[in-house]
């Protein structure tokens, strides 16, 4: 039977968290259920679904304490591998189709939050505005004017569905929100549900996992759909809601009849397709494939708005006069193209604005289809004729013509220019040195230099096509001095006349790097090609710091204070030398590689470190789940930009600056202890052979989620090891050892038996002083809730080593108990009720994929002759892969 604190769940309190939830998600979640269900019957018979309920019983059954988890792990030994396979397909489906109906649930809770302007939805920008604004008008135009959000989109591979399957679940998708629209009567709601039937049946019978290897061009195009879909459109939206925030008349939002107050403050970016650390098959050619397939994804969607917002400006000349200007440059199209502008003449007769709108929306396109006589040569021709129709528009009294629509493309035209994302290169540090060296011996060049150089040479030749903010920065891996910087800038220069502009990013990955960071700065400003850049502008310079390599050396305790400390250390350095710092987070979305909410993650940073602007990359699964849906979207962006503001404003600084002087004794306390437990445990003797027994690591790499390999190079040390299959495979095994490992050894250190009331009193108000502590226990509580003992204390004792196994679960019992007694909950996510209800109504279905993991993971430990059966086991393990990623939301 299961310990009780340790996860299992009576049966009063699993009824009373399924009463609780939210009646238009029980309905969503019983109609795509019920409807799964019909096709397990369809496809398998009756007994397929039976097979399904019964193990879905049995895993319930033991939650609650009714009966062993052995007795449902006999249930997955007793089927053929066949069948284990067919139900662990019918359970990841259901976690997809769930997924879904939560998706919707938060969309409707979003909106129905969302009905008073008066009061402003807590984390909008609505409600920064209005608290920065109590503060001052002065206060408020200073953090505006600074405002930058910067996400930068990874191919990180830790996005376990296949596009297939993603495109499925958004027909999927479509269709529930259409069956839920009250305006549909009865005979729509029929063919929705045979629609949605068709789809679900499309679904179960989809290769869930890929078969092929992706290239990397397979993840630039991935992306674009976040691009097409979502982020264009809710670009200009986000920026409308700022603008109405800043200006409230008697009648409601001033905005859309004055020139906006917002500017565009969002800049994407994107490494995929330029990150090339450790990843052979991005190349010289894959970079300049990437931006030309985004490129020409941001002129068709400017095109197509363009089109769009021309043909319904009908605006008469006779009330709504043109300007001069717009005359003067009507005419001169005219004489350039007559034929085209006759013809538009024609169709908008008496339309002048019409008219050049739909000019410039054929301009557009020929700048994507290359004809260079009539193609803009940059985005600031392009705004330059917007703005033209808007000056002409309100100097004609139609200023809601001006300041509307027009306006929105205006803002998506300065946020994306013609290349959509920056695109940045990465590469190690180590590559250039030995590049450089064989630059400066001027002898015969290596494959591997000529493609340095060829990379540097496509930076610069995308520089020419489309203006150097579309590719300028190249981030360093592993900077260990500002050597590591001047080598990239010596070699750029090497390229004489098809030298780039650069911004060379340090990356400070290891806690001796984070240690060291101001001192390689300090070295930095002594390079003449870094002074040049500073002095061209502004004296702004961007850092960037590694979440997952400092939390795979030193844990996540430790490493989260160290990034505070170098974060801190780094401001200070910054403000000394005059340098406007953005300091670029190498988040994942795991807990275990710094991942968590990102606005209270935000309003924990080290003060004076953000200072109005933030960059983070955004990787993997965690892509679509923040920017697959409008709604959700629009409201995490939002929710990052609330924390930025107010994260900025000196009242928040000094609250968190007050907390980290009190309480960074006792923190270090914790840290010394923490890093000391981690440290123990993964330098033990044969540990990684033990980890890469227990967890599904090696076959996590036949998943086939991205082109990047498992580990940097051939061997099979634990140094070597990825971040992201490390925390990949430490999920599965419901572990989940990087969220949380030696933060209980921490808190006794600071307890010691456990019974110190004065250290708990002193813990528990760090707890509710300092936000960078609160955060980091929540990260913890989180990451514990999502692990499982029962199961984890199975997968374990595959690697015959009952030592480590003891010291894990030790670890683990210690640190939940801290954490609850610091936090004050009486159990895990006590204070985060949707979160807790979600988590705990879906760890039984997680139950049952697990089981069925360890099967296959048990077979093929203890080894299997027969490789037809071999094949079968690795194919039922690489399906609950997918599946306990799907059920979890977490992979890498």
């Amino acid at each position: 039977m299961r310990d009780s604190a340790a996860g299992q769940v009576p049966s009063e309190q699993r009824k009373a968290l399924r009463e609780e939830m939210p009646e238009p998600l029980r309905r969503d979640v019983r109609l795509l259920g019920a409807m799964l269900g019909e096709i397990l019957v369809e496809y398998g018979g009756p007994d397929l679904l039976e097979d399904v309920e019964r193990l879905r019983h049995a895993v319930i059954d033991a939650r609650q304490g009714r009966v062993s988890i052995d007795e449902a792990a006999a249930l997955v030994a007793g089927w053929d591998l066949e069948r284990a396979e067919l139900v662990a397909r019918a359970f990841t489906v259901y976690f997809h189709l769930t997924n879904l109906a939560e998706e919707h649930h938060r969309i409707r809770a979003l909106r129905e939050r969302d009905t008073d302007p008066a009061h402003p939805v807590s984390g909008s920008l609505a409600a920064a505005v209005a608290q920065i604004r109590g503060t001052g008008e002065h206060r408020l135009a200073q953090v505006l004017d600074g405002l930058e959000f910067r996400p930068v989109f990874t191919a990180h591979p830790t996005e376990a569905r296949r596009r297939a399957v993603v495109t499925a679940i958004m027909r999927i998708s479509a269709l529930l929100q259409d069956f839920n629209d009250p305006r549909k009567g009865a005979a729509e709601r029929d063919e929705i549900r045979r629609q949605l039937r068709e789809e679900i049946d499309l679904l179960w019978r989809t290769a869930l996992r890929r078969h092929t290897q992706m290239d990397p061009l397979d993840e630039v195009r991935t992306a674009m759909a976040a691009f097409d879909e979502t982020i264009f459109r809710v670009v200009p939206q986000l920026y409308r809601a700022l603008d109405s925030a800043l200006d409230v008349g008697a009648s409601g939002p001033a905005s859309g009849a004055r020139p906006p107050r917002a500017h565009a403050y969002l800049r994407f970016g994107s490494w995929i397709g330029g990150d090339r650390d450790g990843n052979p098959y991005v190349t010289a050619q894959i970079t300049r494939e990437a931006v030309l397939i985004q490129s020409d994804h941001v002129l068709r969607a400017l095109e197509n708005a363009c089109t769009r917002i021309g043909r319904r400006l009908t605006v008469s000349s006779a009330t709504t006069p043109p300007s001069a200007a717009l005359r003067n440059a009507l005419d001169a199209a005219r004489t350039a193209y007559p034929l085209l502008i006759a013809e538009l003449a024609k169709r908008s007769p008496e339309e002048p604005h019409r008219q050049y709108l739909l000019y410039v929306a054929e301009r557009i396109a020929a700048t994507r289809a290359r004809h260079a006589d009539m193609a803009y040569r940059s985005p600031e021709e392009l705004l330059a004729d917007l703005r033209l129709v808007q000056e002409s528009l309100a100097g004609a009294g139609a200023v809601r013509q001006a300041y509307g629509e027009l306006q929105h493309l205006i803002w998506q035209t300065e946020t994306f220019g013609f290349h959509l994302a920056e695109l940045e290169i990465r590469q190690h540090s180590q590559v250039h040195e030995k590049a450089l060296a064989e630059v400066r011996a001027g002898g015969a060049l290596s494959e591997m230099t000529e493609e340095v150089l060829d990379t540097l040479r496509v930076v610069s030749w995308i520089q020419r096509r489309f203006g150097v903010r579309a590719c300028h920065r190249y981030v360093v891996s592993f900077t260990r001095s500002a050597d590591d910087i001047a080598a990239v800038y010596e070699l750029a220069e090497s390229l004489g006349d098809h030298a780039p502009v650069l911004d060379v990013v340090p990356l400070f990955e290891t806690g001796e790097d984070l240690d060291r960071a101001p001192s390689v700065l300090e070295g930095m400003l002594k390079l003449p090609a870094v002074q040049r850049r500073l002095a061209e502008t502004g004296r702004r310079l961007e850092v960037m710091l590694g979440y997952s390599d400092s939390a795979k050396q030193l844990g996540p305790t430790s490493a989260t204070l160290r990034l505070y400390d170098a974060q801190a250390a780094l401001a200070a350095w910054a403000a000394r030398n005059g340098i406007t710092l953005t300091l670029f987070h190498g988040r994942g979305g795991s807990l275990g590689r710094g991942g968590g909410p990102a606005n209270r993650a935000i309003l924990a940073q080290a003060p004076g470190s953000v200072n109005g602007r933030f960059k983070v990359t955004e990787q993997g699964e965690v892509i679509f789940a923040r920017y697959g849906q409008r709604e959700i979207a629009k409201r995490h962006i939002e929710q990052v930009t609330n924390a930025i503001m107010l994260a900025s404003t000196p009242a928040v600084e000094a609250r968190a600056h007050e907390a980290a002087v009190r309480f960074r004794p006792l923190a270090d306390r914790i840290s010394a202890a923490a890093q000391a437990a981690f440290r123990a445990l993964i330098e033990t003797e044969g540990f990684a052979e033990w980890f890469a027994r227990v967890s599904p690591l090696e076959e996590i790499s036949r998943l086939r989620i991205g082109s990047r390999p498992a580990r940097r190079t051939a061997t099979r040390s634990l140094e070597d090891l990825r971040a992201i299959p490390w925390v990949f495979a430490w999920t599965q095994t419901r572990v989940n050892l990087p969220g949380w490992y030696g933060l209980g050894s921490g808190l006794e250190a600071v307890l010691g038996g456990g019974d110190d009331e004065a250290g708990l009193a002193e813990l528990q108000e760090a707890y509710r002083s300092w936000p960078l502590f609160a955060v980091m226990l929540d990260n913890a509580e989180m990451s514990l809730a999502k692990a499982d003992r029962a199961i984890a204390e199975r997968y374990l004792a595959l690697g015959g080593r009952p030592e480590l196994t003891e010291r894990v679960l030790a670890e683990y019992d210690r640190t939940r108990s801290l954490v609850l007694a610091v936090t004050g909950h009486r159990r895990l996510l006590e204070n985060r009720r949707v979160l807790s209800r979600a988590v705990e109504l879906r760890n039984p279905y997680v139950d049952a994929l697990s089981l069925l993991q360890l099967r296959a993971l048990t077979a093929l430990r203890e080894g299997v002759a027969d490789d037809a059966e071999r094949a079968r086991l690795e194919e039922l393990l690489l399906l609950s892969v997918n599946g306990v990623a799907a059920g979890l939301q977490n992979t890498g």
